[in-house]
């Protein structure tokens, strides 16, 4: 009897190829499955989307997508604070979760994110987003 395909719900990157690499090692595999749930649902960037860009002038290094996607994937980690960002900005598995411009550079510092995180998500509007973000997120799951 002949094996019954089933179609799997999140279609992995093939481009990722895993082998040991000790100079370029992460622990950190594990967020793939998050990453490809998130760009299947849209979650991160339809937040980010709604998020107000406080920051003035043009030296904007990273989207706020970048550093929304890099707030909660540390989280989702296991990491509990933006202190581990130092560590982790160079992180292979980190950058290619993150995406657009930081899988060719390193991620944001932990003084960037934690910019982000007091100054930026705490504003009002900000926080009204965020209110209301997982609603959204159930709503679109379902």
């Amino acid at each position: 009897m002949g094996e019954d395909k089933k179609r799997l719900f999140l279609g992995f990157n093939q481009a990722i190829k895993f082998k040991f690499c000790g100079s370029t090692i992460s622990s950190n595999a594990g967020l793939f499955l998050y990453r490809e749930l998130d760009e299947q649902l849209r979650l991160t960037e339809d937040a980010a989307v709604n998020l107000i860009d406080i920051r003035s002038g043009s030296n904007k290094q990273y989207k706020l997508l970048d550093l929304f996607r890099q707030s909660i994937y540390l989280r989702l980690a296991g990491y509990e604070d933006v202190n581990d960002s130092d560590r982790l900005r160079t992180d292979p598995v980190l950058r290619y979760i993150l995406g657009g411009k930081v899988t060719d550079t390193v991620a944001a510092s932990s003084s960037e994110i934690g910019r982000f995180e007091t100054q930026y998500l705490t504003q009002p509007d900000n926080l009204n987003v965020l209110k209301n973000i997982n609603r959204s997120w159930i709503d679109k799951a379902h």
